[in-house]
């Protein structure tokens, strides 16, 4: 009687919550390589009009990127831990 008590109050995964933040994750993976480059490579021609659009483009991937690991992170720890 007491294992049937155990066994029906444990939690599981939110299998969809979890793939939702997988998703996120994966996203984010490219982005983390394009972000340097692009930022690199607006310091690369400083000589041109290219070096704002770059470094401009290059800081909205970061701040993009940052948001969605965060976004994945909580996402999957939600699908665990609620």
């Amino acid at each position: 009687m007491l294992l049937q008590t155990i066994q029906m109050t444990q939690k599981h995964t939110n299998k969809e919550l979890l793939s939702k933040g997988i998703k996120y994750m994966a996203f984010t993976l490219p982005l983390l390589f394009l972000c340097p480059y692009l930022i690199t490579l607006s310091f690369l021609n400083k000589d041109n009009f290219s070096f704002y659009i770059f470094l401009f483009l290059g800081i909205i991937v970061f701040i993009l990127v940052i948001y969605l690991f965060y976004k994945g992170i909580k996402t999957i720890l939600d699908s665990m831990f609620k």
